[in-house]
């Protein structure tokens, strides 16, 4: 393991000591919001210093193992041991490293999906459509919920605009990496003499606002217009005025909710959505101040950038930020995102643990 690593492993040790010994004082145990903090850190710490202690007695009984190789009689049962110890130890740095990286407290959140046609006309908003499934379909795979929050349908069954709330287990998690430019090459079913078109839509992935730390919108800041919902959603669809739009006027953002049973919910949803943008847009900002030091647009939710393309007479996918190409398009747009998915995640987790090692060196 890399002397950087267990420089901070030993600091995890240190601190769950020290931890131990805080969480038996009296003033605290008395303070029950400083012992429940103090209690979420004790558990995280504790299972990294646990395998990191699990990590130094293979790392031994390794050591002990390799040393009776010379012996003839024992070189035999050396061997088995050498081989499970080395296994389990790759396997514990790895979970080890895995354990350091920073997390992004918003992984676990819900998250709205937002898909807008681009350049490209009516194919564009096919495409819309398109990743409007596909993105339905992984949820469906991972067991997750989805919900419709609005959408502006074109005249040929595709959507020029449309929201999706997506509920489950590390939603934000998986579907982050999602938010850029997605550019389409195939024939369009308008073409006629069988050319291929280019079209594009962006795809933005926004966290929901946990509302315990959602900044604080002043109501004075909001414009709110009430208006008919259009399109499908039954007998409670097309009442009058059930649809809601809110304007937060210092920052010109807008969200709109039609799909509810109510002008009640509706608006409840449009507000979610709406800090969920206000927030991105903060977070885009500073991400925007560091963008120099960054090396990879991975998380930069940059909807301007060219992040991936989808060529359907080669049956590629290419997502351009970390030169993965896969030659399964047709199982990918059905749902089967969860290469793509890993590959995002474990370059984000590779530059995280470049980032920690130019951190303990400078």
């Amino acid at each position: 393991m890399k002397p950087f690593l267990i420089q901070q492993l030993e600091r995890y040790s240190l601190r769950l000591t020290e931890l131990d010994f805080l969480l038996s004082r009296e003033d605290i145990m008395a303070d029950m919001t400083q012992f429940l903090k103090l209690s979420r850190e004790h558990a995280e710490v504790s299972a990294v210093a646990s395998r990191f202690a699990r990590f130094h007695l293979r790392s031994t009984d390794l050591a002990a193992a390799q040393a009776l190789l010379a012996d003839h009689e024992m070189r035999e049962m050396a061997e088995e041991e050498v081989a499970s110890a080395s296994a389990e130890l790759q396997n514990l740095e790895a979970e080890l490293q895995r354990m350091l990286l920073p997390k992004d407290p918003n992984d676990a959140r819900p998250a709205f999906v937002e898909i807008r046609a681009g350049t490209g006309g009516d194919e564009s908003a096919l495409f819309a459509a398109d990743l409007l499934r596909m993105y339905t379909r992984y949820a469906e795979s991972q067991g997750w919920k989805c919900e419709i929050v609005s959408e502006s349908a074109s005249e040929l069954g595709g959507y020029k605009e449309v929201v999706v709330r997506i509920e489950g287990d590390n939603v934000y998690g998986a579907l982050k990496f999602e938010s850029g430019g997605h550019r389409v090459q195939r024939v369009p079913a308008t073409e006629t003499q069988g050319r291929i078109h280019t079209s594009a839509c962006t795809v933005a992935v926004l966290a929901e606002p946990d509302e315990a730390e959602a900044i604080q919108i002043n109501p004075s800041d909001l414009r709110i217009d009430t208006y008919r919902a259009s399109g499908a959603g039954g007998q409670h669809i097309n009442k009058p005025d059930s649809a809601v739009r809110i304007t937060h006027l210092p920052t010109g953002i807008v969200a709109e909710c039609q799909d509810g049973r109510s002008q009640h919910s509706n608006k409840a949803q449009a507000l979610k959505v709406l800090t969920a943008r206000i927030q991105e847009k903060d977070r885009a900002e500073r991400a925007a101040k560091d963008a120099a030091e960054r090396k990879s647009l991975i998380g930069s939710g940059d909807r301007s950038d060219r992040i991936r393309t989808y060529n359907f007479p080669q049956g590629r996918l290419t997502d351009h930020r970390i030169n993965l190409t896969l030659y399964k398009l047709l199982t990918i747009m059905e749902g089967d995102l969860q290469d793509v998915v890993h590959a995002l995640q474990s370059y984000e987790a590779a530059e995280q643990l470049a980032a920690l090692e130019i951190g303990a060196t400078a």
